[in-house]
């Protein structure tokens, strides 16, 4: 009886173990490049110096820590604010409570992404620069309401239109849900990414901001160099050819089995 507990109690611990280590990975993984990594460095010296002090018997230092212990308390979910959103929103993001995007039949996708890689192909070489989002499973509406609505059906004639320097919808982003054109002009949050390089402008800032936030596509096209880039989950892909983009666009925007659906896609 004695065995079978302590054989259970370590099955148990292990798992246990492997959960709160596969939590602080994750944790980890989304902290990474942003200023949250200095901020717990900040944390971890205080927390040292406590203990330090503590152990030293330094008592009025001990006592102004404790009370800056007391103030942390309040303090880090306001510091800590965008990565908690980030990381409750990849919670969202299971099967459980997700909200499939608009789903597309295969004619229809495969004209959106052709629509899409065309426009693309002409704003690249013509240098008109361009920021043009996918929405997929998580809505990006607080986006969309700071731009100008259109929702037209998406062509490359359109698109390009949009981005012609001084035309009236040519700064920000184009919002694309389904085969519609949402909204234009849109204004994206930026990138706290501190390791990103200088050389990348605004778009793509704007680009990694909004990717970071959400499970949106943003294509980019460098305005000074044409040169096209896929922002995802907050990684920057660039130096994209007509071809890889339609391979990027074609695996990232092929609908789910109907069977793999959300438990809540009540759908008639």
């Amino acid at each position: 009886m004695w065995r079978q507990e302590f054989g259970a109690f370590n099955i148990i611990s292990v798992i246990d173990i492997l959960l709160v280590a596969y939590v602080l990975y994750k944790a980890m993984m989304i902290i990474k490049g942003t200023r949250a990594v200095q901020l717990i460095k900040g944390l971890a010296v205080l927390i040292v110096v406590s203990l330090v002090s503590n152990w030293l018997g330094l008592k009025t230092v001990a006592w102004i820590l404790a009370l800056l212990q007391s103030v942390l308390v309040v303090a880090l979910p306001v510091v800590f604010q965008p990565e908690l959103r980030r990381a409750l929103e990849r919670l969202g993001r299971g099967k459980i409570f997700a909200r499939p995007m608009v789903i597309l039949n295969q004619e229809a996708l495969e004209s959106l992404i052709n629509e899409v890689v065309r426009a693309i192909r002409i704003i690249s070489k013509n240098n008109l620069g361009a920021l043009i989002i996918l929405e997929r499973e998580i809505g990006i509406n607080d986006f969309i309401e700071t731009g100008i609505k259109i929702d037209g059906l998406v062509s490359a004639e359109f698109l390009v239109n949009i981005f012609i320097p001084k035309s009236p919808l040519h700064d920000g982003a184009v919002i694309i849900r389904g085969d519609r054109v949402i909204a234009a002009s849109c204004f994206l949050p930026l990138s706290e990414n501190p390791n990103l390089s200088k050389e990348l402008g605004t778009r793509h800032r704007a680009a990694l901001g909004l990717t970071e936030q959400s499970d949106a596509i943003a294509v980019i096209v460098s305005e000074e160099t044409g040169v096209i880039s896929v922002a995802e989950e907050g990684r920057l892909t660039r130096y994209l050819d007509e071809l890889t983009l339609k391979e990027i666009l074609n695996k990232r925007l092929q609908t789910k089995n109907p069977s793999n659906t959300s438990l809540f896609n009540w759908r008639s």
